[in-house]
């Protein structure tokens, strides 16, 4: 059996606060006394994208990075991403049976889906550093080197050949994110930080580098996202029915049906409504609540339903030779934590499929 992956996210954050001597003092602290590396000059470089445009450029390139994960065969076409990033998808968020069929979204893949980008980036970073032994990297480097990273300025152009040749695979993987993007000139080349970058060094709990939302829902349980994003729609197909989508909206419902496909997927009703509130619109994100409260009841309602029935693998035992046979079997599985079901009057029993092998011996023990 294959563990599932751990989506939980550590909380080890690199401090950005103020003031600057603090952030260059525990800068010296971990990198053994070396200063972060300049800027490049800006005679030297060709026209740098603005802020604006770096930012629409981060979050394209997530979008393609996360579509991948939904629809590879849509996501494919439009992006490149590396052998290093694709190792990392294979660790518990896509399952593949055989060569012939296409990857599909694990229990967990659809877990991460809902995340916030914060968490997702996280998660990522975290999976990433995890994959680096098997890759021939020492881990400390690597760690070194992003902490280096998320004390550069966002939109500033930094040389690449000031790096090392393993800085610099570090750097395309982190292109295919959209944590840095690529630029090449005449003599030179560089690399740009993007907001997700300097996110690195902002805690988990912080609220304030969170997008704005896009999602009305209705008592109704009519939906309406205001959203141009491929990724939103895609996201939103994980738990409710798109009805249509135009230039700057999309329109759906969340019904029973949907729900179901979501919850047999492996999402909890606590991962939708957290979605739905995170992702509230401002014309609604200041109402309490924010998601309609029989919206809440019902999709935990609907949860439930499949919930009423527990599955638990077990073995039914009968024909004891006598009563006290019978009755030491029962205390034997009591004691295991392993009995279900008894009968006494007709010696019968039913005990968790953990316990087999501890049965089988001990009923072996007592025909002896």
């Amino acid at each position: 059996m294959v563990s599932k992956p751990d989506l939980t996210i550590p909380i080890v954050v690199f401090l950005n606060v103020e003031p600057p001597c603090y952030v260059t003092k525990l800068w010296l602290s971990c990198s053994g006394g070396v200063l972060p590396r300049e800027p490049m000059p800006s005679n030297i470089t060709v026209r740098l994208p603005s802020l604006e445009e770096l930012e629409a450029y981060a979050v394209e390139q997530w979008e393609c990075f996360l579509l991948h994960l939904i629809s590879s065969s849509e996501a494919g076409k439009g992006t490149n991403i590396s052998s290093s990033m694709m190792k990392i998808f294979q660790r518990g968020l896509l399952s593949q049976r055989d060569d012939r069929e296409p990857p599909r979204l694990t229990e967990s893949g659809f877990q991460f889906l809902l995340m916030d980008t914060n968490a997702q980036l996280w998660y990522i970073i975290r999976e990433y550093i995890t994959n680096a032994e098997e890759r021939g990297v020492d881990s400390a480097d690597l760690i070194a080197f992003l902490l280096e990273l998320s004390f550069h300025v966002t939109g500033k152009a930094y040389n690449t050949n000031t790096i090392t040749d393993l800085q610099r695979s570090i750097i395309k993987d982190l292109s295919d994110l959209g944590l840095v993007k690529l630029q090449q000139g005449r003599k030179e080349s560089w690399f740009i930080p993007t907001k997700l970058a300097t996110n690195l060094s902002i805690s988990l709990a912080d609220t304030t580098s969170r997008k704005q939302g896009f999602i009305v829902i209705e008592t109704n349980f009519r939906l309406y996202a205001y959203s141009t994003s491929k990724l939103h729609c895609e996201i939103l197909r994980l738990f409710a029915r798109v009805e249509y989508q135009l230039p700057n909206l999309i329109v759906g419902a969340i019904n029973k049906e949907s729900l179901y496909k979501a919850f047999q997927n492996g999402i909890t009703s606590e991962q939708i409504i957290y979605f739905l509130q995170q992702n509230a619109h401002p014309r609604v994100a200041e109402r309490i609540p924010s998601v309609p409260e029989n919206v809440t009841d019902q999709i935990r309602l609907w949860e439930s339903d499949l919930n009423r029935v527990e599955m638990t693998p077990a073995h039914f035992y009968d024909e004891f030779p006598s009563k006290d046979v019978f009755e030491a079997a029962c205390d034997f599985a009591r004691e295991y934590g392993g009995l279900l079901w008894e009968d006494s009057k007709r010696m019968r029993l039913v005990v968790k499929a953990d316990i087999l092998t501890e049965m089988k011996d001990f009923l072996r023990r007592q025909k002896q």
